[in-house]
């Protein structure tokens, strides 16, 4: 009877407290995310309001298309790129103002600000910048690399989506690196320091290890983020020239809604979902290894 009693006010009060949130929750992301994969084994179009069961049909589409596989290929190659070089930019700044540089607050709050602008703000922003001010530079100071936009280059454009990104997401994991930097124990880098360890020697064996835990964040959330790019994809680039900056994300978009063949898109998605899902989880299995206690 009383353990009765204390699971209904365990209810009770998971339901005061937590239930509008777990509702929502249901609603928008479970729910949804169910009636996805339902779609997958239909041939609806998005549109009308009836559908047919096609089975595992629409997964074969997805291994016989060559477009896909080629965005998916050069997103792999942009989230190679700009996985490692936003972490090692926001590594070096983090590192850089967390040494008791002068106005270090001011210039945390600089190199974060872009991460609040919006995607398809930014984009545009950075077209006007490849387009008419580099050209504009380029040209004025004979520097051939500036000397035509980038944008209309299908070799180049792919590395304006790598900088626009790494420019973007920088600041951020900049952020979780300070604290990083700043949770490592004090005491243990002033006997590192007795010991006469240098300064590399105190990185290599001290503060990296004990930084695990922010590298594991950081590439997680890189990981997704970069994988998941759509709206400066779209807004910077619109996938061209030629269709040399389509991401897997633009793909899966024209599929569903401009092809007008959702259950394919949907299964598109879901594979996906499926292929960040591997390498997110691994990513952090094995980081988590590697930590040590402090």
């Amino acid at each position: 009877m009383n353990q009765e009693k204390n699971f209904l006010q365990k209810l009770k009060t998971y339901l005061v407290f937590a239930g509008p949130t777990t509702f929502i929750f249901l609603t928008v992301i479970i729910l949804p995310f169910i009636f996805g994969i339902y779609l997958t084994f239909t041939d609806w179009n998005g549109i009308s309001s009836t559908h047919s069961m096609v089975g595992a049909k629409n997964y074969l589409e997805v291994f016989k298309d060559k477009v896909f596989w080629t965005s998916f290929l050069l997103t792999l190659k942009y989230v190679f790129f700009t996985v490692i070089l936003t972490n090692g930019i926001g590594f070096l700044l983090a590192y850089i103002l967390t040494s008791g540089v002068k106005a270090q607050n001011v210039f945390r709050s600089g190199f974060f600000t872009p991460n609040l602008i919006g995607g398809i703000l930014l984009g545009y922003v950075w077209q006007f910048i490849f387009s008419n001010v580099l050209v504009y530079i380029g040209k004025t100071l004979h520097l051939t690399i500036f000397s035509s936009s980038w944008l209309a280059d299908p070799k180049k454009a792919f590395w304006t989506l790598v900088i626009v990104g790494v420019w973007q997401y920088s600041g951020y994991m900049m952020i979780i690196y300070i604290a990083g930097f700043m949770g490592v124990p004090k005491d243990i880098l002033e006997a590192a320091d007795i010991d006469g360890a240098g300064s590399f020697r105190k990185m290599r064996s001290i503060i990296l290890p004990m930084m695990i835990p922010s590298f594991t964040i950081c590439i997680f959330l890189s990981l997704q983020r970069c994988f998941m790019i759509y709206d400066v994809n779209l807004s910077l680039t619109k996938g061209g020239p030629y269709g040399a900056t389509q991401m897997i994300a633009m793909t899966v978009y024209q599929k569903a809604f401009l092809s007008q063949q959702y259950g394919v898109g949907q299964a598109q998605a879901f594979f996906l979902f499926l292929m960040v899902a591997v390498i997110t989880v691994a990513q952090v299995y094995f980081s988590k290894k590697m930590e040590v206690e402090s």
